[in-house]
Order: C-alpha cells, then sequence, then structure tokens
C-alpha cells in the first residue's frame, strides 16, 4: 500500500510540473483595447436589451468592393489573411495587413475593399442585441 501512496504521489508531482510547463508557455497579447473606433470616433453605449454576440468569418475575394453599409453595433475584427482598406462616407481610410485589428465604426457609412490578388479573410466578433440587425446595407433604390 505504501509503494501506491508513493508512486501516486510521484505521479501527480511529475503531472503537476507538466501542467507548469504548458502555463508557462501561454502567451497572451492585447490586440486591441480602446473606446473608440478606428477612425477616432468615440464607441456608443450598449443598448438596452437581451445581449446576442455574433462571430463572423467573412472572405472578401480579390478586386471585390463591399456594397456601403453601416453597423448599428459596437464590433471589432481581426484580418487572418490578405489585405483590406475600409473607407468611409468622409473618406476616411484603413489598410489592413494579415494579423491587424480593426474596431469599426458605428453608425457611420462605410465599405470595405480588397484591393489584392488573394483573398481577404476576417474573423469579426459583434456585440449586439437579439433580434437586431448587426449589418445594414445603403438602399441603392433612394
Amino acid at each position: 500500500m505504501k509503494k501506491f501512496f508513493c508512486g501516486l504521489a510521484l505521479t501527480l508531482l511529475l503531472t503537476n510540473q507538466v501542467w507548469a510547463l504548458d502555463l508557462d508557455a501561454v502567451k497572451v497579447e492585447t490586440m486591441a483595447k480602446t473606446s473608440a473606433s478606428w477612425d477616432g470616433g468615440t464607441l456608443p453605449d450598449y443598448a438596452e436589451g437581451k445581449p446576442e454576440v455574433t462571430i463572423l468569418k467573412i472572405t472578401i475575394p480579390p478586386k471585390a468592393r463591399l456594397p456601403r453599409h453601416e453597423h448599428p453595433v459596437i464590433n471589432a475584427g481581426i484580418l487572418l489573411k490578405g489585405e483590406l482598406t475600409v473607407v468611409t462616407e468622409e473618406n476616411k481610410r484603413l489598410h489592413l495587413k494579415a494579423g491587424d485589428a480593426i474596431v469599426e465604426v458605428v453608425d457611420t457609412w462605410h465599405y470595405g475593399e480588397n484591393e489584392g490578388d488573394t483573398p481577404a479573410e476576417i474573423i469579426v466578433f459583434y456585440a449586439g442585441i437579439k433580434d437586431k440587425a448587426i449589418t445594414v446595407k445603403e438602399d441603392v433604390n433612394k
């Protein structure tokens, strides 16, 4: 019985060392932390209602331009691949490369454009309200 407990103690000791080594390998990097969008505008207060988080992976083909749109909710993303340029109605521009973070403009008309030769791939996180739109496309028939 004594051998069993010694073996168990040794196993736990070695296992804890492995866990400690794994924890030492964890790296945390803050990609964005702000109360403003990329164009310098102050982010709005959170709306009332049941929160709904949406995470989208968006792939924009080479030479493609998204339609003008706005977001009524706070959102942020990380460009995983390619390059992407975001342009506001005031012609403010942000050029993103793979690995760049963006805190998107809210309630501001803008569009994204992939001027490159490879697809642009971005993951976007939206802090929305249940049953409310996260993106509103411009009505071109006005």
